[in-house]
Formats: structure tokens, C-alpha cells, sequence
């Protein structure tokens, strides 16, 4: 089971529109969402009262941890402190990844493990989770 940890951007980006593509992450078998009180409240900052009430019921769907201080990331890694509270919950809340569209900040992160958490952007992670449902056909 994957327990995949929702950054602000892709909250934002999910309840932004109705159809966003990103609430395909919403419906995946064997998933479970995870987020913090930090990132939510990040997301809903740039929301207006429409897509805030969206967050509000993809929200439903996800589990929202407390906050952890900063200190329980691993002393190699360097982020901007806005993103520290992001990883810091990823790992003290035992994700396996991390997913995130910040290329900024994450970007030199993309495809490494961070804590034991595997940071990706969405499209990667999609790509990585098709490949793993198609089952090769059987040759006759």
C-alpha cells in the first residue's frame, strides 16, 4: 500500500478545478492520503470560497496529521523553512512518498528517498503506478 503525502501545490491544484487531473490521486486502489494542518492551510491561503469548499470535501478523503517539529528531518537535508514542516510530517508519519509539484524546492529531490520517503512529482508517480497495473500479455 502506497501512503503517498499531499503537499500544498497539489491540494491547491486539486481543488482549484472541478476536473483537475490530480484528483485522479483521489481514486487509486490501495492509497492512502496523507497531509498536514501546515498544508492545508497553505492550500486554502491561495483558494477562493468556491474551491476552498472543493479542498473541503476532497479533504474528507485524506488523512490531516499534526504538524512535527522540524527537527525530525535528517540533518543532510536542506530546504527553504516553509518546506520543512512539509517533509518533516512525510516521515514522521511514514509515508512512502512525498507529491509535490514544487520543482523549486524539490526539484533536486525528485526520485530520491528523503527519511525513507520517495519524493515525486505527480506525473512520476502516475507513470511509475501505470507501469505496475499493465500486466504483460501472455504469449500463445
Amino acid at each position: 500500500m502506497h501512503r503517498l503525502f499531499l503537499d500544498a501545490n497539489i491540494l491547491f491544484s486539486a481543488a482549484f478545478r472541478a476536473k483537475a487531473p490530480l484528483r485522479r490521486l483521489w481514486n487509486r486502489p490501495g492509497v492512502e492520503l496523507i497531509t498536514s494542518a501546515y498544508a492545508v492551510a497553505e492550500a486554502e491561503r491561495h483558494l477562493d470560497t468556491h474551491q476552498r469548499a472543493r479542498l473541503t470535501e476532497l479533504l474528507k478523503r485524506v488523512r490531516v496529521v499534526p504538524d512535527v517539529p522540524s527537527h525530525e528531518l535528517p540533518t543532510s537535508v536542506v530546504l527553504r523553512g516553509k518546506d520543512v514542516p512539509i517533509l518533516a510530517a512525510a516521515i514522521a508519519n511514514h509515508a512512502t512518498h512525498l507529491v509535490t509539484g514544487d520543482r523549486r524546492d524539490f526539484g533536486a529531490h525528485f526520485g530520491k528517498q528523503l527519511g525513507g520517503v520517495l519524493i515525486l512529482p505527480p506525473r512520476d508517480y502516475f507513470e511509475s503506478t501505470q507501469r505496475k497495473l499493465r500486466r504483460p500479455r501472455k504469449r500463445r
